[in-house]
């Protein structure tokens, strides 16, 4: 555990943006980018990010710096090198529209080259050792429902090469120069279906009013930007094909949709019957209300 905490005010800084985990704050004087983690997150969350967005940047993939450990008292975060006049590509496509397919094209052609990157295996974990411990240990899984998961995840492969963890096109910003990949807490390696297959369940089962808060998008906009994806990263033209990919998909999403579940809880709490169905039902390969 790292300890050398800065600690800061926020009176210094200006609320600058939200996320799912965390809220971010701009210096007054544009030197730095807050990022601090909402309430009951502990430090190991944080750490655990600022770690590895270090050797990501560390190692050349374009994101932004690390500065240091920052703490307000209360909540615990990191300091990053401010982009300037950056905007991310979901806040773009709110503002432009017409900007939804070159910018997915971008972001297919984006993610081909860091899915086609060499990993550090020393540096970097497998992302089926980021997934098993919660799994394994988190009340908030049933035991058949945790046998089911962790025989589904012996079968998949590990290639070393990289993955983002959290892949989707709200986590890249650009400047209009250069593009940098954010949100870098579960950069690992292995299959790129496990990135691929948040968005298929971003694209499905994110109520419109949520994908709102997180990408500035409805619902409608962001099922495009999956089917303009398909065809731009797979090479997907009809919909027989993109039904085929997805359904090699399921697999992947249930443990990604478990473990992120997990996570939210902290591993605690009773198993809740609806996630449970969904999550069977991906793992039984159908897509309920869907396929």
């Amino acid at each position: 555990m790292i300890t050398d905490y800065k600690r800061i005010s926020l009176e210094d800084y200006v609320q600058s943006g939200e996320g799912g985990q965390a809220l971010t704050y701009t210096r007054k004087d544009g030197s730095a980018l807050a990022k601090m983690f909402l309430y009951g997150l502990g430090s190991e969350t944080v750490e655990r990010e600022f770690r590895i967005s270090k050797a990501v940047y560390d190692a050349g993939i374009p994101c932004p710096r690390p500065i240091r450990l920052v703490t307000d008292g209360e909540r615990f975060g990191a300091e990053y090198e401010v982009i300037a006049n950056k905007r991310s590509f979901t806040r773009i496509i709110s503002q432009e529209p017409e900007q939804l397919e070159p910018l997915t094209r971008k972001f297919a052609l984006l993610g081909k080259q860091l899915h086609a990157t060499p990993a550090n295996t020393e540096v970097f974990p497998d992302m089926k050792e980021v997934i098993r411990p919660w799994i394994e240990k988190s009340t908030c899984i049933s035991e058949p429902l945790r046998a089911r998961l962790l025989e589904a995840l012996k079968s998949i492969p590990s290639p070393k090469t990289c993955l983002h963890g959290d892949f989707h096109i709200g986590n890249i910003i650009t400047n209009g120069e250069k593009d940098y990949w954010i949100d870098l807490g579960d950069f690992s390696y292995g299959a790129p279906e496990w990135d691929l297959s948040m968005n298929f369940y971003l694209a499905y089962y994110i109520p419109s009013e949520y994908m709102d808060q997180l990408f500035h998008l409805d619902s409608e906009t962001f099922r495009k930007h999956w089917n303009l994806l398909l065809k731009s990263y797979c090479g997907i033209q009809t919909p027989e094909e993109q039904r085929v990919f997805e359904k090699k998909l399921l697999k992947f999403t249930a443990l990604k949709y478990a473990f992120g579940v997990c996570k939210r809880h902290n591993g605690q709490g009773d198993p809740n019957p609806r996630t449970e169905g969904l999550v069977q039902a991906f793992l039984d390969g159908k897509a309920p209300g869907f396929f």
